[in-house]
This record gives structure tokens, sequence and C-alpha cells, in this order.
């Protein structure tokens, strides 16, 4: 195991670990989604109405439909197909009858999940400043600068730069991209908030990014996995038995929280 890899687990452990992950992965409060006056009133005239293939254009229209159904995503794709299907029509607005007008507002208007909230909140802080170097959005100002840098750009923008100039044929994009005493550091950074399912396989993602090979450019290249969240719980977790028995000394997983003291041991 690498030492980061058991300074993270440790910290995790030990310390006031979600504090100053906090500092990283700020979680706003998840206000409710809103809908405009005139929408709410046309919804009301809707259902007082039973007008069904108006009430379901407005609500299809809506960021979250208030039933989940399989057939509601190709509705939305294509409005038209509810001209067409009138058994369709009727069976998912007379689910909307049954629910009654409140609880069909209750759930359109249902605040955003905290995990969609936290893509971006990584590259935010990155912009911060927070590793104590400069932070740019610029291909050419990376090749040319001498000292530290982090690029902190689009993910595709991330990944285009790395394929261009540092060998990295993933078709996947990146997190997080910097020089660091000649040394080109590459990662995805991920915050697992729980085990199993969709957070296993973004584990799994950002340890396929680290484990990439490369095409040779003549550059120091290194690839890292950002890490944080319940994988440092000690466990018989599949996440936890991955980084303390599967990787070696190469591997370095480490947590954000210790990102700045890692850059500047390379």
């Amino acid at each position: 195991m690498n030492i980061w890899t058991k300074k993270s687990i440790e910290l995790a452990n030990q310390r006031n670990y979600l504090d100053l992950l906090f500092k990283i992965y700020p979680m706003s409060v998840n206000l409710r989604r809103e809908l405009r006056k005139e929408t709410t009133e046309e919804i009301n005239q809707c259902f007082d109405k039973k007008d069904s293939k108006k009430l379901l254009n407005i609500l299809l229209s809506q960021d979250v439909f208030p039933i989940k159904d399989s057939y509601v995503a190709y509705l939305k794709r294509d409005k038209s197909a509810i001209d067409r299907n009138p058994n369709t029509v009727n069976r998912i607005t007379g689910m909307l009858y049954d629910m009654g007008l409140d609880e069909i507002f209750d759930k359109t208007t249902a605040p955003k999940e905290t995990n969609r909230q936290i893509g971006p909140l990584f590259k935010n802080w990155i912009d911060t400043g927070a590793l104590g170097c400069k932070v740019t959005a610029s291909e050419s100002e990376l090749l040319k600068e001498k000292g530290d840098m982090v690029f902190n750009g689009s993910d595709a923008n991330m990944k285009d730069f790395a394929n261009k100039y540092l060998g990295y044929d993933r078709n996947k994009g990146l997190d997080f991209l910097a020089k660091f005493n000649d040394t080109y550091i590459l990662a995805e950074a991920k915050f697992l908030t729980d085990f199993g399912g969709h957070q296993n396989a973004q584990f799994a993602d950002a340890i396929s990014t680290m484990k990439s090979k490369f095409r040779s450019t003549g550059k120091n290249v290194k690839t890292i996995a950002i890490l944080d969240g319940v994988l440092y719980i000690e466990s018989r977790n599949k996440m936890y038995k991955s980084i303390t028995e599967q990787f070696d000394d190469n591997d370095v997983i480490v947590s954000a929280v210790l990102l700045r003291d890692y850059l500047y041991s390379i």
C-alpha cells in the first residue's frame, strides 16, 4: 500500500476528516425547485378540466416529472408521440389524477439530489488556489510554465491536452491535471458517499484512469486517484479491501485533503 493511501486512511479514522473534507466538498442546503406562477396555474386548470394531453405536455417540460415511469423519457424526447399513443397517455395521466395536485406539485418541485451537486465542487476548490500554486485554463501557459501549475479546464479539454501531449489514450475526461517538479500528474477525483452500485462504478472508473497505459512522449507522467468518502472506513467492504490489499507502492490513492502535501512531495 502506498504511503499516501495509508495517510488517507489514518486521516479518515483518527482526525476530523469530514470537517476538513467539507472545505473541498461543501454541501449546500437542497432548496426545492420552483415553478413559475403561470405554470402552476396551467397545471391546476388542466388537472381540473382533465385535459390530459396538455397536462402531460406541461409536466414533461419540467426538470422533474412527478412519476417514475419507463415511458416518460421517450415522451420527453418526442412529444409528438403523445398524439400517437392514447393508451400510454391515459395510463400515465390516470396515475397523475390518482396522485392529486398536492403530490404532483410536491414531486415536481423536489430538490436536487446531493450527489448531483458534487461534480463541480472539486474544481471550484482548485480554483481557490488551495494547492498553493498558479491555476490556468490555458494549454499554452501550462506548456510554457517552468514552475508548478494546475491546469483546471473542462474535463474534455484536460483529456485532449493529456492525449495530445502526454500520451493518454483513455476516452474519459479528467478531473485533475497538474505539473509539479517537471512531472505531470493526472487523476479523476471522486467523493464516494456510500457503498455499492453507482459508487462502486465511480471507484472503478477512477482506478482505471490511475492504471492507464500511456504512449511515450518524453514527458514524465504520473496517474493517481484522488478519492474521498466511505472507502477509507476500516471494514470488509470491497473498496476498503481493494485499497489495502490489491495495490502496490506505486499506486497513489490519496484524499483531496492531503493532495497539496502529496504534490509538494514529488
